[in-house]
């Protein structure tokens, strides 16, 4: 693969972690509104911080792909 193919590759992984991390903010802005509220629905908290945490392990593997590993 050339590089310029490895750069456009780079730069698509790069939006679409930044669009994840975007989803993950709006779960977490949607799981405390939910929690303020006093008739909380726990099983909606529950899937909405599953989907979260699913999120950020999307995040992690895609920042893995993205940052190289480097050997100090």
């Amino acid at each position: 693969m050339n590089s310029s193919a490895n750069m456009e590759q780079i730069d698509v992984l790069r939006i679409e972690l930044a669009v994840l991390r975007q989803q993950h903010r709006d779960l977490d802005d949607a799981i405390s509104a939910l929690q303020d509220r006093h008739a909380a629905d726990v099983l909606s908290i529950k899937r909405l911080k599953k989907q979260k945490l699913a999120l950020k392990d999307k995040i992690y593997a895609l920042e893995d792909k993205v940052t190289p590993d480097i050997i100090a």
